[in-house]
């Protein structure tokens, strides 16, 4: 596929109170594409805290109305929308990978899982009640009912950048509440084809608000201003736990954080499937996924093997950009992730850990004006080192060698996160006990650490998660509710 890049870069406005409008800063910045720095995405609003205020009230008088609109009026505008993503989804596939560098197939994925995560939300959510419950008064029924908070601040990451804002934006709605969106500054273009859909919809007025922006101009206020009642946030744990310290006593928080998610291979394992498995895992979507496999945990008898099957699986990938065929690694999300991902493997080195693969900034030929590097394979890694311990966020594996399972698990839970882990075995004693015994939220078997469903609840242990309303599923329709008990006599 040939993708031709324009000189003319588009400019994309705020939608705030139904209405596109410029930030009242009159700055602008520019969406780069990472697979070639020169090609600028577009040029989108840098707002400032009167914006935010603006999308805020705007949100604050929209939710009355919206809060007592049927139900059914709300899932037919969240059903419509995903119509016009999935009539688009060829278009807006190219403006993802464009814009974030996933590659294309990956990117019309996710643009499909987007307009069936509306469609989910726009049925779970007609039947999400309350309940009756039996008492000793013929006389009195008690109840609860399910209300909408109000305004809710919606703030994502670049990694996912359709599907993470469908997942929190289509709950919020369908039950009631009023939303402020802010996507990450690098991926604002498919962000604004959300809202675009939601407002071609027929959305009123308020309900849904898009300001685009640096976090350090705005995020505060998305999170301190007292009309605002919940804050969604995928991102770092470091941002998380920032948030979190400033919404008020009364802001209800949900927090879908950072992971160092490790795949524990035993030595009854198969091993092909292991070594596919944390390519899989590890270095799909260039390992930019917060479940993404980043420690291999290997008993000693069969690292040897397993590595030398790690190590040609991934030499056989191939490196490009996300608009080639046959590509399965891309390039990073942006300059940032690269000094990042290069000063970890540096800190691997320098940690005593073996470089078996890759590792190297590609800097000439088609990969010259692009943030690439090769995946990185690790071996001989100490449980200890900053490789082992701190969350990349690309495609780096680390190995570690242990020599029993006990050990294995005394490896996998000691960090800070606890977000998705895996084990490789055929053993189903071993299996159900791991289970039982690993320290995160998604627990899977003979599968990659990556990938969740999304009618199944997803959120972490530890200092992935605020560990108190998951998302996903019909869970994840619990954050953005009250409940409320009524004794009605008669």
């Amino acid at each position: 596929m040939i993708v031709v890049i324009t000189t003319k870069v588009e400019t994309f406005n705020n939608y705030i109170n139904g209405e596109w409008q410029e930030s009242g800063s009159r700055k602008t910045f520019f969406s780069v594409n990472p697979a070639n720095t020169e090609d600028l995405v577009g040029e989108f609003q840098a707002s400032n805290e009167q914006d935010v205020k603006i999308a805020i009230e705007a949100a604050k008088n929209a939710f009355p109305s919206w809060s007592q609109t049927a139900p059914s009026k709300r899932a037919a505008i969240l059903n419509q929308a995903a119509s016009i993503l999935e009539q688009n989804a060829d278009s807006l596939a190219e403006e993802l990978t464009r814009e974030e560098g996933k590659h294309v197939d990956d990117a019309k994925n996710e643009v499909i899982r987007s307009a069936q995560t509306l469609r989910y939300y726009a049925v779970e959510g007609q039947s999400f009640t309350g309940e009756t419950f039996p008492n000793d008064d013929a006389n009195m029924k008690v109840s609860t009912e399910r209300e909408p908070l109000g305004v809710v601040s919606v703030i994502t990451p670049w990694n996912f950048p359709l599907s993470i804002p469908a997942r929190k934006i289509a709950p919020a709605l369908i039950t009631g509440n009023t939303v402020v969106f802010k996507p990450s500054s690098d991926t604002p273009l498919i962000a604004y084809r959300l809202v675009e859909a939601l407002d071609k919809a027929g959305i009123p007025k308020g309900v849904i608000n898009f300001v685009t922006g640096k976090a350090s101009d705005v995020g505060d206020l998305l999170v301190t201003h007292p009309a605002v009642r919940a804050v969604t946030f995928t991102g770092s744990t470091a941002a998380g736990e920032d948030i979190h310290k400033k919404a008020g006593f009364t802001t209800r928080t949900q927090m879908e954080l950072g992971g160092k998610n490790p795949l524990i291979v035993m030595d009854d394992a198969d091993l092909n499937l292991a070594a596919t498995l944390t390519v899989n895992g590890g270095f799909s979507l260039t390992g930019q996924a917060c479940t993404g496999t980043s420690r291999v945990i290997v008993l000693k008898n069969i690292k040897e093997e397993f590595v030398q099957k790690l190590v040609e699986k991934t030499r056989a990938l191939k490196l490009g950009n996300g608009f080639e065929a046959g590509v399965k690694i891309g390039p990073l999300a942006n300059e940032r992730q690269l000094k990042n991902v290069l000063k970890y493997i540096q800190y691997g080195k320098e940690d005593g850990a073996e470089l078996v693969y890759g590792g190297e900034p590609l800097v000439t030929g088609e990969f010259e004006k692009g943030y690439y590097v090769q995946p990185a394979i690790f071996t001989n890694v100490n449980a200890n080192s900053r490789i082992a311990k701190e969350e990349i966020f690309g495609p780096v594996v680390a190995v570690i060698e242990v020599d029993t399972y006990e050990e294995a698990i005394a490896v996998a839970n000691d960090v800070e996160y606890g977000l998705s882990a895996s084990i490789v075995t055929n053993n189903l004693k071993i299996a159900n006990q791991f289970t039982k015994d690993i320290q995160a939220g998604t627990v899977k078997v003979n599968r990659t650490t990556t990938g969740n469903l999304m009618n199944a609840p997803f959120g972490g242990l530890k200092k992935s998660s605020t560990s108190t309303f998951r998302e996903s599923g019909r869970v994840g329709l619990e954050f953005f509710t009250q409940l409320k008990t009524v004794y009605m006599g008669y």
